[in-house]
Formats: C-alpha cells, structure tokens, sequence
C-alpha cells in the first residue's frame, strides 16, 4: 500500500510539472517569430503604419490599389492576419491580385514580431487587430464600410477578435482553428492551462456576417475538421476544401473574388461576375 501511495504521489507530482512547463512555455510554442534578417525587404508602394495599442508600437503596411483606374470613392480594404511563424514582410506580393482589383491590403504585425515591440499574446494581438481597424475605419482613402478581415491560421484567431468588437463587412478564414483548447487536449492538458485560448468557434456563434472558409483537406498542423466546424457556427458561411495541407495552399483569389462579389464587397468595375 505504501509503494501504491508513493508511485500515485510521484505520477501526480510529474503530471503537475509537466502542466507546469506547459504553463510557462505555451506562448513560446504558440508565437515563434521568425528572425528578421532575410526576410524581403518592404516594397516601396508599401506603406508603414504605426499603431499604438498595449503601450507599444505595432508595425503594419498599407498596400494601396493598384487597379480600378477611373474608380470613385474610397477603395474596399482586406485586413489581414498572418500565420504564427510569419512576418508581414513576407506577405505584400501574394496580395497583387486583390489590389488590381481595387482593394487596399492592410498587413498587421503581431507585439514582438519584426520591428514591433511588445510582446505577443492574445490580448496583445486583439488590441493590435482594433488599433489597425480604428486606423482603417479613419483613413479617407479605405471604405469603412467595407472592411473585410482575412486571417489565416493564426491569424483567424487575431480577425476574430474583432467579432462584437467593430463591424465586419465580411471575414476569410483560411486554415484556422476552433481554438487552442483543442490543441491542449492533444498534449494531455485541461484546458484552464491555456493562457490564450482563441476561442474562435464561441465568437463566431455571435457573428451573423457573411463568411468564408478555406482549408486543405491533408492540413496535419490544424486538422480539416476544425474548419468544418468554423464554417458550421455561422448560418450561411461557404466552407470550400482543398487537395492541400496547412503551409502549401495557393491563395485562392478566385473563390475570394467570388466571395466578395456575391456580398457587393468589390469596387463597381469588379463586381459583376
């Protein structure tokens, strides 16, 4: 009986230490910025922004339309998240399509990621997310009406923020997931360790806009059946899987475009099919 009592107080004891180490070391996990150096250098129609929010500094570039010459009138914006392991500095060139379509791109940096100070945590992230909308919704040249919010993986978690928050024209989710609790399970962790859960499948029970998901059918890093439920919280949602995995997806302008131009979330001269 003792030898019971001391091998259930030893299993306890390193169940707790590894909860601990958990505990501590999640948002090391969860934020692994990627270094600055090689990364491309910003493209000179990139425009800096600098946001306040959490008492730090956070980086982002406007990319303004590059088409709809003749267009009146402000331009739609994509509001856009990235992935965990990204910089924005990766990301200007896979947005040429939208912009020849008329739509500006705001590309939003995380606390603590690239030039950004800070640190990166889900409060952090949502109070960069709402400085960046508050600067779009203020600037003359972008329609605050349409502002349209495209995360992916991570970056979903950083768009949903917003739900409830600021009104949304539309929303992308591309390879997102329903939270971080989901993911804590699967490290034999209950979910009150998770210190930034994400819960984006309980945010999107409260949005009513229009929605679509994106996600590859072979995505090992956040399974499919995340995005299926993602799709299923919002009445109407266009959930459209891929014969891909989590980092190998081709954008897929042609579905957002559709997308967009079923809700009249284009400029006039792209939005006839």
């Amino acid at each position: 009986m003792a030898r019971l009592t001391v091998g259930v107080a030893i299993a306890a004891g390193a169940l707790a230490a590894y909860w601990g180490l958990l505990f501590v070391g999640q948002r090391v996990l969860l934020y692994p910025a990627p270094p600055r150096w090689g990364a491309p250098p910003r493209p000179a129609d990139a425009e800096p922004v600098w946001l306040s929010a959490s008492d730090a500094r956070i980086e982002a570039w406007y990319l303004p339309p590059t088409g709809g010459v003749g267009l009146a009138g402000p331009a739609p914006l994509l509001l856009f998240a990235h992935g965990n392991g990204e910089l924005i500095d990766y990301w200007p060139g896979e947005f040429d399509e939208p912009r020849e379509w008329g739509l500006g791109v705001l590309l939003v940096e995380y606390p603590g990621y690239g030039r950004s100070a800070g640190r990166a945590s889900e409060p952090t992230i949502a109070a960069g997310m709402l400085a960046a909308y508050d600067w779009a919704a203020a600037e003359p040249r972008i329609d605050r009406a349409r502002i349209i919010a495209y995360g992916r993986s991570l970056g979903g978690g950083a768009t949903c923020a917003l739900i409830g928050a600021r009104p949304l024209a539309g929303l992308i989710l591309e390879s997102a997931f329903t939270s971080v609790r989901a993911f804590a399970r699967g490290f034999g962790a209950p979910g009150f360790l998770v210190r930034d859960p994400f819960d984006n499948l309980a945010r999107l029970q409260r949005y009513q806009g229009p929605l679509l998901v994106i996600h590859g059918e072979n995505d090992r890093e956040i399974p499919v059946r995340h995005g299926k439920a993602l799709a299923a919280a919002v009445p109407a949602a266009e959930l459209r899987l891929l014969p891909c995995g989590h980092n190998d997806c081709p954008r897929q302008w042609s579905l957002i475009k559709t997308f967009l131009a079923r809700h009249r979330l284009l400029p006039a001269m792209e939005a006839s099919p």
